[in-house]
């Protein structure tokens, strides 16, 4: 399926479909985020940020929110 059907197909959709879609689409693309997250910590590619943020937050220069 192109995207172009895609985008066909999600605009003939009705408001209650297209919100089930909606939120359905939304858990999907942070469940994707989440997994890429867990890749990169895995693979260590955060250590250098979280790194850097240790040495912010013992050097006293980050604000608690």
């Amino acid at each position: 399926m192109s995207i172009q059907e895609i985008e066909n197909a999600v605009s003939k959709l009705s408001a209650q479909e297209l919100s089930v879609f909606s939120q359905w689409f939304e858990e999907y693309v942070a469940d994707q985020w989440d997994r890429q997250i867990e890749r990169d910590a895995t693979a260590g590619r955060l250590n250098e940020s979280l790194n850097r943020a240790g040495e912010h937050r013992e050097a006293g220069r980050v604000t608690p929110l």
